[in-house]
C-alpha cells in the first residue's frame, strides 16, 4: 500500500461579498443621486453650479476634519461650528475696524486655537466629559461671536487676499478644493499608514488596553481637540471671504451637517468607523443633494427634513455596524 501525504493548503479568503458591498455602496449611492439630479435638472451640472458646490463642500470638509477623528476615537466635539462662527466674526470685526486681512486671519485662527486648547486641557488633561465640556465651550464661543456684531451680521467691502485665493480656479474646480483634497489625502495616509491613525481606532474599541500598551492616549486626545479647533477656525476665516460678511449664527446648519457627514461617511470603506474619505464623500453628497433639491423646488423645511433623516440613518447604520462587529 502506498502512503500518501496529504498537504493541507490554507487559502486566504477575502472579505465576504456582503461586507465589500457595504463598503462601497455609499459611493454608488452618491453616483446615482448625482446622475439623477443631472438628468432631471441639467442646470445641476453647469460650470457655475459645480464650482459653487465644490466651494461649499471644500469649506465644510475642512471644518469637519478634526471632528471625524474625534468621533473615530470615541470622543465628541460639538463646539466646532461655534468656533468657526467665532473665527468668522473675529475676522469680520477686525476688517470692519480697518485691520488688514493678514492680521484679521491670524486673529480668527488664534481664536480657534485658543478654544481648541481649552477643550483639550479640560478633556485630555483634567479628564472631564467631552460632550459636556464642548457644549459649554461651544455656547461660550457662540456668545462671543454674537457679541462682536451686537447680534447682527457684519458686511465686508473687500475680501482681501483670502478672497483672491478663493477666486483662483483650475477650470471649474476652485483651487481651495484641490488644497482641501490634498489635505484629506495626507490625512488618509496618517489614518491608514501611520501608527497614530491606528491608535485612533484602537482608542474607540478598547481605550484601557491602549493605555496599558503604553500609548499616550491623553496626549493624542489633546492633539485631536487642538486640530478640531484649528481647522474649524480656518473654515471660519474662509467663510468670511466667501460670504463677504461675518455671520454670528452660521454654526446652526453646520452642526447638523457635520454630524451627518461624519456618521454617514462612516459607512464608506470602514463600515461603522468614521474616516476621512467617508467624511469627504458624505460632504459632497450632502452639498449635491441639498443643491439638487433646491433646483427641484423643495422648500427649506423639506431640505431640513432630509438633513435630519440622513443624520438619523447615519447614526443607526454606525450603531448597527459596531454592534455587528463586536458580536
Amino acid at each position: 500500500m502506498t502512503d500518501m501525504t496529504h498537504t493541507q493548503v490554507r487559502v486566504r479568503r477575502g472579505p465576504p461579498r456582503g461586507d465589500v458591498l457595504m463598503r462601497y455602496a455609499f459611493f454608488l449611492l452618491v453616483l446615482v443621486v448625482f446622475v439623477t439630479f443631472a438628468t432631471l435638472r441639467p442646470a445641476f451640472i453647469t460650470p457655475g453650479n459645480i464650482h459653487g458646490m465644490l466651494m461649499s463642500a471644500s469649506i465644510a470638509a475642512l471644518m469637519f476634519l478634526g471632528l471625524t477623528w474625534l468621533i473615530a476615537a470615541g470622543e465628541i466635539d460639538v463646539s466646532f461650528m461655534s468656533v468657526a462662527a467665532l473665527s468668522n466674526m473675529v475676522v469680520a470685526g477686525l476688517v470692519f475696524k480697518g485691520a488688514g486681512w493678514g492680521l484679521a486671519a491670524l486673529g480668527g485662527l488664534g481664536a480657534g486655537v485658543v478654544f481648541g486648547l481649552l477643550n483639550a486641557t479640560l478633556v485630555a488633561v483634567l479628564r472631564l466629559p467631552a460632550l459636556v465640556i464642548t457644549i459649554a465651550t461651544g455656547a461660550l464661543a457662540a456668545s462671543i461671536a454674537a457679541a462682536i456684531g451686537l447680534g447682527t451680521s457684519i458686511a465686508l467691502n473687500n475680501t482681501g487676499f483670502v478672497g483672491d485665493i478663493l477666486d483662483l480656479r483650475v477650470g471649474v474646480v476652485p483651487l481651495i478644493a484641490l488644497i482641501v483634497g490634498a489635505l484629506y489625502a495626507a490625512s488618509w495616509v496618517v489614518q491608514e499608514r501611520l501608527t497614530f491613525g491606528h491608535y485612533i481606532y484602537a482608542m474607540e474599541q478598547n481605550r484601557n488596553a491602549v493605555v496599558e500598551a503604553g500609548v499616550p492616549v491623553n496626549r493624542m486626545l489633546f492633539l485631536l481637540f487642538v486640530l478640531s479647533g484649528t481647522v474649524s477656525s480656518l473654515a471660519g476665516v474662509l467663510l468670511a471671504a466667501n460670504l463677504s460678511s461675518g455671520q454670528p449664527y452660521l454654526g446652526t446648519s453646520y452642526f447638523l451637517d457635520g454630524l451627518t457627514a461624519v456618521l454617514l461617511g462612516g459607512m464608506a470603506l470602514k463600515v461603522g468607523k468614521p474616516n476621512v474619505i467617508g467624511t469627504l464623500t458624505a460632504v459632497i453628497f450632502l452639498i449635491g443633494l441639498l443643491n439638487g433639491a433646491a433646483l427641484l423646488g423643495w422648500t427649506d423645511s423639506q431640505r431640513q427634513i432630509v438633513r435630519g433623516s440622513l443624520l438619523l440613518i447615519g447614526v443607526g447604520l454606525v450603531v448597527f455596524a459596531r454592534t455587528r462587529r463586536k458580536a
